[in-house]
């Protein structure tokens, strides 16, 4: 893709510090890895979405699971399912900024 839209700035910081992360203890002995969104930033960037619009791309891929999820918890809590969540984030909000 970088071969078309040309090479993003962030791409070499965002290898860097997987680099480093990787290389660091906390990380290593926890085996933690950045994720796919640590990426997908850049990639969307490269393909003209306006950061604005990044927590929709991310929320998209994530939606089938959080509908799974929704259909299988009973509407009693049992302990061997996962938590509910609750979106609790801005009711409302307008990609231009404005209220209109």
């Amino acid at each position: 893709m970088f071969e078309v839209t040309g090479r993003n700035p962030l791409l070499d910081i965002a290898l860097e510090l997987e680099r480093i992360a990787l290389e660091d203890d906390y990380f290593v002995n926890h085996k933690l890895y950045p994720n796919v969104d640590f990426y997908s930033g850049i990639i969307y960037q490269a393909m003209g979405f306006p950061v604005a619009m990044f927590p929709v791309l991310f929320a998209i891929g994530r939606m089938p699971g959080w509908l799974s999820q929704c259909r299988r918890t009973p509407p009693t809590p049992r302990r061997d399912r996962p938590p509910r969540q609750v979106y609790v984030g801005e009711p409302l909000r307008h990609l231009n900024g404005k209220d209109d």
